[in-house]
């Protein structure tokens, strides 16, 4: 049956199962673009806090935390379309899209520091590809996507291509795993094509004024609770009834539980909608401390992809959730936040490594056994942070190797032993004892189970498709729904996801903004050949 869109839909319902950004999208193009009234949309979210993987909390005295960060481009068309209307955080006046521009003006990406060894800059004139791994990186970008079907970055190079410059820029950047999709890679490669000239330096990566709770997710929510938008906070979605047929697939039933665990349907009448995030990164994270390790928690604790296993089971069209959230052990990372009530460190890394705060981005550790990683944001990088605080982010993408310092795994780990372990790794311990011997200094390390799920080896059909064939008032948003190339673990990608939806199921007179294509402008083509055959 032929899906016809909704061109009057002001009675129509809409209900946004999870908070990410995807959803918030699609809540605020729903009302911008598909004239849905605000007061119909219901954002119905597991948690407290809105935002998804855009987070971004905490206060000086018990410590700030950040469980990551998404990188941005200039080239993120639906992202800054979407936030091109959107009031910032500080100012009324000024979009958060233009904010993001101006501040991004004036703290321009040039890292000089950004692969360390023995505690000294490392020399990145070279990427050190030989001319093996230079063909074989031509011969991904340009192989067919259908042909790499469940097939690992570690089967297509040969192991000396994972001790290059070129890797240890590529796999912290983006976070791949040796064990990653070579489709995403692929993906990725054609997407940013445009970027790998600039990798050495993080050329071309932007960055929002604070952390992207804050300069991102707090302005939609604003927008949106101005035009009656309902947020339904601690509100878990457990399961989804459809009507399905050979052509046509309604959802029909949500099934809800809150906090209190009072369980409740919500009929969908013939005129309204749901969008489902299904899958998450961020779900089922933990906190530590400084005196504690976070815990890895189960599959079984999570909302979001409990609910994705229930509706697969339903039609083979909704996608195939275990290839993506089953082995945890190769997914989960641990990062942590730092706050410092103290200059010392942030001083001694501007002198080290010529960038001031802000301008270097991302710092790797390559001959640390955790992989460890870590950022060093403008300050303040909260609205509530005062001057005198610091804060900065790191990860670790091996956390259960020993330590070379602390002989614990990452994972094990409390907030004091994952310090000692990075000051040893930049030579500072002396400088830092009288600091931590204070107390003026707290880590908040966090685990994440899932976080690299949405890289793992796939094929297609595992991802469902925005909307399914049949579809007539239900979408897949969010990082597990299919794209076509786009690259996951962007908020780019989400956002479109967004677009998808709301174009595909209203009457809008605008189309999907297409993927910036730069892997066809020869002047890039050419810029990146020369920095891989350096």
């Amino acid at each position: 049956m032929q899906r016809v869109k909704n061109n009057n839909p002001k009675n129509s319902k809409v209900y946004l199962v999870g908070s990410g950004i995807a959803s918030l999208a699609s809540a605020i193009y729903l009302i911008k673009d598909a004239r849905v009234v605000g007061e119909n949309i219901h954002i119905l979210e597991q948690d407290e806090i809105l935002g998804g993987a855009l987070d971004g909390a905490g206060d000086p005295e018990n410590g700030f935390i950040i469980r990551g960060g998404r990188m941005h481009e200039e080239h993120f068309v639906c992202y800054w379309d979407l936030l091109s209307n959107i009031p910032s955080y500080d100012d009324p006046g000024v979009s958060v899209k233009d904010e993001s521009f101006e501040f991004n003006s004036r703290y321009v990406s040039h890292a000089q520091a950004r692969l360390l060894k023995d505690g000294k800059r490392m020399d990145l004139s070279s990427f050190e590809l030989s001319l093996k791994d230079q063909m074989e990186l031509v011969k991904l970008t340009f192989a067919s996507e259908s042909s790499l079907d469940n097939i690992r970055i570690q089967d297509w190079f040969n192991k000396e291509f994972f001790d290059t410059n070129f890797w240890y820029l590529w796999t912290t950047m983006f976070a791949f795993q040796k064990w990653s999709s070579v489709a995403a890679m692929r993906r990725y490669m054609k997407r940013f094509i445009h970027l790998v000239s600039g990798m050495p330096r993080l050329g071309g990566i932007m960055r929002t004024k604070y952390n992207q709770y804050h300069s991102v997710v707090v302005p939609l929510k604003r927008y949106l609770k101005e035009r009656g938008v309902y947020f339904d906070m601690q509100t878990q979605v457990i399961d989804i009834e459809f009507d399905l047929s050979e052509d046509k697939k309604m959802a029909i039933i949500l099934q809800t539980v809150n906090k209190n665990g009072t369980e409740e349907k919500i009929d969908l009448g013939e005129n309204d909608y749901v969008f489902i995030t299904n899958g998450s990164i961020t779900e089922c994270t933990d906190n530590g401390s400084w005196t504690k390790a976070p815990v890895l928690k189960k599959k079984s604790s999570s909302g979001a992809w409990m609910l994705w296993e229930k509706i697969a089971k339903k039609d083979k069209t909704f996608g195939n959730p275990s290839v993506f959230s089953d082995n945890i052990d190769l997914q989960k990372w641990y990062s942590y936040t730092v706050t410092i009530k103290d200059d010392t460190f942030h001083d001694y890394m501007e002198d080290f490594s010529g960038n001031l705060n802000g301008t270097g981005g991302l710092v790797t550790i390559t001959d640390s056994n955790w992989l460890m990683s870590i950022v060093i944001a403008r300050q303040p990088h909260f609205p509530n942070q005062p001057k005198d605080v610091k804060v900065f982010w790191g990860y670790g993408l091996y956390p259960d190797n020993e330590g070379n310092y602390v002989k614990k795994k990452m994972s094990e780990c409390n907030g004091k032993e994952i310090l000692e372990e990075l000051w040893h790794h930049l030579k500072i311990q002396d400088l830092m004892k009288p600091i931590v011997d204070s107390g003026k200094v707290n880590c908040i390390p966090v685990a994440m189970p899932f976080i690299d799920s949405l890289f793992m080896p796939c094929a297609k059909g595992d991802r469902p498709d925005v909307l399914p064939k049949g579809t007539m008032n239900f979408a897949f948003i969010g990082q597990f729904a299919e794209v076509p190339k786009d690259c996951v673990f962007t908020v780019e990608y989400s956002v479109r996801c967004a677009q998808t939806a709301v174009y595909g199921l209203f009457e809008t007179g605008r189309d999907v903004l297409p993927v910036y294509d730069s892997i066809h402008k020869p002047e890039v083509l050419i810029n990146a050949m020369k920095a891989l055959s350096k």
